[in-house]
């Protein structure tokens, strides 16, 4: 199969994307198929020719335009097969606000929430209680992300945040252990406990080896985890999401599961947390990349 691999492009999450994708491309090689290498940092406009010669494109961008459904929905112009969601779930499921909403009505718990513009004032009468989450509404990689304890912290956290979004979150902190979840087409796989080195699972944690230990299968009941797996599944489905994705999630004391938000196009570099996943369950990653690769032919 002749597949082309997007990776790279112009977001904040460049680095990690060309990662990914050289994991991705190294894998596809392996598997065999003849690959077509495209970094679309000056746009896509220029590789459609290419984007038309193969049988698949495997969207190993992260965040931007890649995948909050600009360059998914210019695949879809093209008619294309592409793995990954499509631009309305993509676009969904970036807009934090939004997915927690659709999520909060069908019943499921997600962390109480208010946002503000840019340019807006912080709503200090909020209903919130401290420690709050502040993060950008539509980032990934905890880009922007802070943990305050009060309100003299909050200003300076806001800024950061201001410098990777134009929609703030403050978020309510649930404390307790950090969870993902692994969903490929109607299948869960084995939970992923993160525990991070710093108090917040940060950039660092994420890209560093070392900076945090991943337990997986995370050490819960099994009738919690099954849960806590049909859940995502649900939420996949529930947001539109197609062939993969990463719910995350923060278990409580008292064994609560609450959502935070959905990954279209988690990481796939060698500390990503997907690879570890299906390894639980005996898969390798270039197993993992073909079954991808599967669920996007269906289509």
């Amino acid at each position: 199969m002749k597949l082309a691999v997007l990776y790279g492009g112009t977001s904040a999450e460049r680095e990690i994307s060309l990662s990914s994708g050289k994991a991705i491309i190294d894998a596809c090689k392996i598997l065999r198929h003849e690959v077509v290498e495209l970094d679309p940092v000056n746009g896509m406009s220029n590789m459609i020719s290419d984007l038309l010669s193969v049988d698949l494109i495997f969207n190993g961008l992260h965040g931007g335009d890649g995948e909050n459904g600009v360059i998914p929905g210019f695949l879809q112009s093209l008619c294309v097969k592409f793995t990954g969601s499509g631009n309305e779930a993509s676009a969904i499921c970036m807009d934090k606000r939004v997915s927690k909403a659709l999520v909060h009505r069908k019943g499921i718990s997600t962390p109480d929430w208010v946002s503000f513009g840019k340019s807006d004032k912080i709503p200090m009468d909020n209903s919130l209680v401290y420690p709050l989450v502040v993060k950008p509404n539509d980032q990934g990689s905890t880009l922007g992300l802070s943990i305050v304890e009060n309100d003299s912290q909050l200003e300076d956290a806001v800024a950061m945040a201001r410098q990777f979004g134009n929609i703030i979150l403050l978020e309510e902190f649930i404390a307790g252990k950090e969870l993902t979840v692994t969903v490929i087409g109607d299948d869960s796989y084995p939970i992923v406990e993160i525990v991070p080195k710093h108090d917040l699972y940060d950039y660092d944690c994420k890209y560093t080896k070392g900076m945090a230990e991943y337990i997986c299968p995370a050490d819960l009941p099994d009738s919690l985890t099954k849960s806590i797996q049909e859940s995502s599944v649900k939420i996949h489905h529930l947001l539109g999401c197609r062939h993969y994705s990463r719910v995350d999630f923060r278990l409580d004391e008292n064994n609560k599961a609450w959502f935070l938000e959905v990954n279209t196009l988690p990481g796939m570099t060698e500390t990503s947390l997907v690879p570890k996943s299906v390894a639980a369950s005996g898969l390798s990653f270039s197993e993992l990349i073909q079954i991808i690769i599967k669920e996007a032919m269906k289509d």
